[in-house]
């Protein structure tokens, strides 16, 4: 159970996990924001927007990761685009979980009365003035939970980067390996640190519920 401090193999492991903290921040930074700019495409008033938010949702969600990460990472390169693998990687999880965060945050524009959006068009406000200050800081509210499990869960996707070049925490279970350590010892220690990542994003969103819940 000790193979964290044999020859070298903390600085390994530490390496590979904030490398996964690294990648999970920033693809799911990219991802909210891309979610909150498809969910309001998906409540536009404009028809060429609904259906480019509806497709996205559509493609991306129904999309295997895997498979995700093999059109980003190959693909790609093909069409002249060259950029490192973590880029890449970014890349796949921000669509991906866009997605699924644009689903979430529809949901919650819709358990807004549709009498605020009413009345704030009355006072002369635009669609996204109305979106931006009248029904989004409701819905985040009611979204949080469900975001909470989107965000838990990208951590855990991540692993998937490391099959593509990324040195992210899962991918040091084969330099374990070839060492010649025990695989279940090798897993213990990985999935003791996925654990410690959700409890801390879990943690968050609990903190966030409460401060929000104080506010209303």
């Amino acid at each position: 159970m000790g193979i964290l401090f044999e020859d070298g193999n903390f600085s390994l492991f530490y390496h590979g996990f904030l490398q996964t903290i690294e990648l999970s921040a920033i693809s799911a930074l990219f991802a909210l924001l891309l979610g909150g700019v498809l969910a309001a495409f998906r409540v536009s008033p404009v028809p060429v927007l609904r259906a480019f938010g509806t497709g996205w949702v559509m493609v991306f969600r129904n999309t295997p990761l895997t498979l995700l990460f093999f059109g980003v990472v190959f693909a790609l390169p093909r069409l002249d685009v060259h950029l490192s693998s973590f880029t890449f990687a970014v890349m796949a999880l921000s669509a991906y979980t866009g997605a699924f965060v644009c689903e979430v945050l529809r949901s919650g524009i819709n358990t807004v009365p549709l009498g605020q959006a009413e009345a704030a068009r009355s006072l002369g406000m635009g669609f996204g003035q109305t979106l931006g200050t009248i029904v989004l800081p409701q819905a985040a509210r009611s979204v949080l939970p469900p975001m909470s499990s989107i965000f838990i869960a990208l951590p855990r996707n991540s692993a998937v980067a490391g099959a593509f070049n990324v040195p992210e925490l899962f991918s040091t279970q084969k330099a374990f390996d070839e060492k010649g350590y025990p695989i279940f010892v090798t897993f213990f220690w990985i999935a003791l640190a996925y654990l410690l990542v959700s409890f801390t994003v879990s943690a968050v969103f609990r903190v966030l519920e409460k401060q929000l819940a104080v506010a209303r």
